[in-house]
Order: structure tokens, then sequence, then C-alpha cells
């Protein structure tokens, strides 16, 4: 079976072309290959799968085997994959997901995709939670959020307060946890502790969820950079259509067989 690695920002996924063929046991699949110490490693694999309505599906599973809804990063190399690939020239893009469609639009340099900009749909908030001694502002985007701001991200223990909050009853189904610095109105510094992966070096629907909720609160401008330990991504909560466009680069580690 031949795969390929690709990474948004460090947040890295195991991608097959299941457009003719899907491998057995997908779940046990993601969680031997996301090893990674006796696997490919990653946190957790993506399958491309033929578009239920639009161009592509992309079949998303963490690193403990669940199942994910959706991903900033993994989308936008969903769509560097298929266009790389030969699998399309479009480079404006429908990709089904369990969250409902995005649309992608490629940015191509050197016939190769480089940054892709994708429409992650219009945030759900919810009014703020105390929980565990902290403000909690929920935000849905295809998949939980909780995004708590506070003086410094990197002082966060994030396999312990993370996963605490994250699996705390307050949120049914355990939810992913953004611990968010405001550093301008057009700047956020953020960490992720990602349901099903653990610490994460980026979360692309985290970076959306942070915007959200800094915005709601007044603390940000509705443009602003995310930096999170893997780099920087863009994001834009638009004021007409009240949907949020990220932009972040995309790459491809290597390709193999196992």
């Amino acid at each position: 079976m031949r795969f390929t690695k690709m990474e948004g920002l460090g947040n890295d996924y195991i991608y097959l072309n299941c457009l003719k063929e899907v491998p057995e046991d997908l779940p046990g699949l993601a969680v031997r290959l996301s090893d990674r110490h006796f696997g490919v490693g990653a946190d957790g694999l993506i399958c491309i799968r033929p578009g239920r309505e639009g161009d592509f599906t992309m079949e998303m599973y963490n690193a403990d085997g669940s199942r994910g809804a959706m991903c900033g990063n993994g989308i936008r190399c969903v769509g560097k994959y298929v266009y790389d690939n030969g699998l399309t020239r479009k480079t404006c893009l429908t990709i089904d997901t369990d969250a409902g469609p995005r649309f992608l639009r490629l940015h191509v340099l050197g016939g190769q995709v480089r940054e892709v900009t994708v429409d992650m749909g219009e945030p759900k908030l919810s009014p703020p939670l105390e929980v565990q001694g902290e403000t909690v502002y929920p935000v849905d985007m295809g998949n939980p959020h909780g995004v708590i701001f506070c003086p410094e991200p990197e002082e966060i223990d994030l396999e312990v307060r993370g996963a605490a909050l994250g699996r705390d009853p307050a949120f049914p189904g355990e939810w992913n946890m953004e611990f968010a610095a405001v550093e301008a109105r057009d700047r956020l510094r953020v960490r992720v502790w990602e349901r099903g992966s653990g610490p994460t070096l980026a979360c692309g629907t985290g970076a959306c969820a942070v915007l959200a909720a800094a915005v709601k609160s007044g603390q940000s401008d509705r443009r602003a950079t995310v930096a999170l330990p893997g780099g920087e991504l863009k994001v834009e909560w638009e004021r007409e259509s009240g949907r949020i466009l990220l932009t972040g680069p995309a790459c491809t580690v290597f390709q193999g067989e196992i």
C-alpha cells in the first residue's frame, strides 16, 4: 500500500488514495500507522475518496482511531494532494467532509500548490461557561472547541490541563481545547490540545475558533494572524457572509510504501 505523508504547520497526516480501493479496518490502520515509534508517525490518517456531491471526499481518522469530522490543516493538504498528483486541474474545489462541504482555493506556484484558502463555514458560538475555574468560550467549527484566553499559553501543561478540560462532563463527547493569548487586535498566539491526538503543533479549526471567540469577546479584529507552535495561519471572519476563511501552507513530507 502506498501512502503520502503531508503536513500543514506540522499538523501531519498520512494520506491514502482511496478513489478506487479502500483498505480494511481504517480505524485500526490509523492507530498502527500514526504511531511515531512503530509506525509512519502522524496525528492521524486521511483517506481521499470520490466526492458525494463535491469533487472529492475527505475521510479522517485521529491517531487513536476515532473519526474526525473536519480538519483545517488536513483539508488544505487534500487540495495539494489531488492537484499535485494530477487528479484534478481545478484550482477551486469542493471537498465533502463529515462536517459538510468545504470550498478550497488553491494557490499554485511553479506547477505545485503552495498555499490553500479554505472556506471554513460559519462558526457557532455559545455563551461562555465556567469550567474548572476557567472561562471557556464554546465554538463549533464542524467539530467542538473550547477557547480559553490566558497571558502565557506556553506555561499550560497541555497533557494534564488540556486533557482534563477537554474531557470534562461539561463538554459531552470530548472537545478540543485552545489556550490563547491576544498579542494585538490582529495577532493571536495559540496552543492546542486536540481530542484523539493530544497536543498538536497546529489546528486549523482551532485557529478559526480562537478568532471567533476573540472577536465575539471584543478582543480582536475580524482579520488576524494566528501563531501556533508549527507556524502562522491567516484567518478572516467575513462580516457580510458570516463565514471564516483560513489560509495557510500545505506541504508534502515524503511518499512511501508499507
